[in-house]
């Protein structure tokens, strides 16, 4: 049977633990400061099923205690995008923009992108050199992300084979993931 977002639901809550404990036993752990803006405000903003998972998320990543397979720091968790004069231009590449309240950013990329979690509850990359968030390699939600890169983070460990996760990864149908040159899956060719 193939894997279904249904079955992926909740995984922050349910799942997330256990795998990070599997595949990165020894990774260092995310470590904020007490001053990290709150997330509170932004999950009021979400669909339940999002807040509850960010919210899931929000605490893993506070309590010092989660493996940082995200490049989750004081400069990108909670990354106040209005303060700090950015764009948030949408994925139409125009003057539309996107508030600093529809946004919350869950971790880098590695290039100086950061992942944020929109108000509708998908998850974009907000590509900095032209300070616009992606269109073409979104998450369905926040569970589907994590499982995701958890995943691909493994694969590039050594941890977890390509060839055991490909048909989940191509079942789940996330352009975060399919996306020619960018997603996931080409990262890993």
């Amino acid at each position: 049977m193939a894997l279904t977002l249904d079955h992926i639901y909740g995984y922050v809550e349910n799942g997330l633990d256990d795998d990070l404990a599997r595949w990165f036993p020894s990774a260092p752990r995310v470590s904020l400061p007490a001053t990290t803006r709150a997330v509170e405000p932004f999950l009021s903003r979400l669909p339940s099923g999002a807040a509850a998972s960010l919210a899931a998320f929000d605490r893993r990543v506070r309590s010092g205690s989660m493996a940082d397979f995200l490049d989750i720091a004081d400069w990108s968790y909670g990354f106040d995008f209005t303060a700090n004069e950015c764009d948030l231009l949408d994925a139409d590449y125009t003057t539309t923009t996107v508030s600093g309240d529809d946004v919350w950013s869950i971790g880098a990329d590695g290039s100086g992108s950061y992942h944020v979690v929109l108000a509708s509850g998908q998850v974009a990359l907000w590509f900095h050199e032209e300070q616009v968030i992606e269109g073409h390699t979104r998450f369905d939600n926040l569970d589907v992300f994590v499982w995701s890169v958890v995943r691909y983070r493994a694969v590039r460990a050594g941890a977890l084979d390509l060839a055991s996760v490909e048909n989940d990864f191509r079942a789940l149908a996330q352009p975060g993931v399919l996306a020619d040159e960018v997603g996931l899956l080409a990262m890993l060719r």
